[in-house]
């Protein structure tokens, strides 16, 4: 019995047994420009067209016995727009997220309806997504010849169907925050015969915008995202700072996970922003992982003529 057939196992018995839960959906160090990714109440909000591509390399230089690389690897891909006659906004979003032998592929639509208030404004969202998950048995290593919960034929595939609610809330660009719940109906499907479930994930956020009086050039944005599965929790407590609305950079802690540093830019109506996850987790004090690395990019349409020519921040790009 090697560490790579244990670890094969373990990974199964995460991933694939009814009595056990995991987190489930895909992990980012830019959680505060991925709102859409997480809560359909987001959609349209901001009064522009906008769209936010990440793509994230999660413990670099994790390989198997074979060396083989088996670390994460997730892609994401969203765009919303405010829609006037359906008094509301629409989402698209798209995910691909692959983990050792198995890859998930996504596709999300949602629709936000907006509410005007006294203090700000809310979004009351749902969404229906689309997953298809494949997992290649030809790459495992099962313990014992014949298992029939590893004996899948080569490469097989499961196609899932469920749904998301959100509701989200902003203060012009000073404040935020939003509650949503994903895979709500849990969906299950028999891969290999065995049994995959869909895991119910709760997500908060919030977030400021704090003009420093000192120096107003100056923005301090600290903000959190809680994630849930109701098994485990998953706590990010970040803190950027922008200077002339056009640089930014700060860090960020997972709690148990990682500590995170962001560098940003911003050249009118695109930001860029790079992330490296320092690994604190025991994988990254072994020498397993050399940390993590990721790239947001957004553009931003704003729909409001008459604010194109002011300064102003919102919590996309801050």
């Amino acid at each position: 019995m090697n560490r790579y057939s244990i670890a094969i196992l373990v990974f199964w018995i995460i991933f694939f047994c009814d009595d056990v839960k995991s987190q489930q959906e895909a992990q980012f160090s830019h959680n505060m420009f991925n709102n859409m990714g997480v809560n359909p109440g987001y959609a349209g909000l901001e009064n522009a067209i906008s769209a936010t591509a990440i793509a994230r390399q999660q413990w670099v230089g994790f390989r198997d016995e074979e060396d083989n690389r088996i670390n994460p690897e997730t892609y994401s891909f969203t765009v919303d727009a405010p829609i006037e006659f359906i008094r509301g906004g629409l989402g698209l979003g798209f995910v691909q997220d692959e983990l050792g032998f198995e890859t998930s592929l996504g596709i999300n639509l949602a629709y936000a309806y907006h509410l005007d208030l006294d203090f700000g404004k809310m979004g009351i969202g749902a969404q229906i997504g689309f997953l298809d998950k494949r997992f290649d048995f030809s790459g495992l290593n099962p313990l014992n010849d014949g298992d029939p919960a590893l004996g899948g034929a080569g490469e097989e595939s499961r196609m899932f169907i469920d749904g998301a609610l959100g509701v989200f809330y902003m203060l012009d660009d000073e404040l935020w925050a939003g509650l949503s719940v994903s895979q709500l109906a849990q969906t299950r499907r028999e891969i290999a015969d065995a049994n995959h479930q869909l895991r119910r994930h709760l997500y908060l956020t919030a977030g400021y915008n704090y003009t420093l009086p000192i120096n107003t050039a100056f923005v301090l944005s600290p903000s959190t995202m809680i994630k849930t599965d109701m098994g485990s929790v998953q706590v990010d407590i970040n803190t950027l700072i922008t200077y002339n609305n056009r640089f930014w950079g700060g860090v960020s802690y997972r709690l148990q996970d990682a500590a995170v540093v962001f560098l940003g830019l911003t050249f009118e109506q695109i930001s860029i922003g790079y992330s490296y996850d320092i690994t604190l987790s025991p994988l990254g004090r072994s020498g397993r992982s050399w940390g993590s690395h990721e790239i947001m990019v957004n553009y931003s349409f704003s729909l409001d003529i008459e604010r194109i020519q002011e300064t102003h921040r919102n919590v996309r790009f801050l």
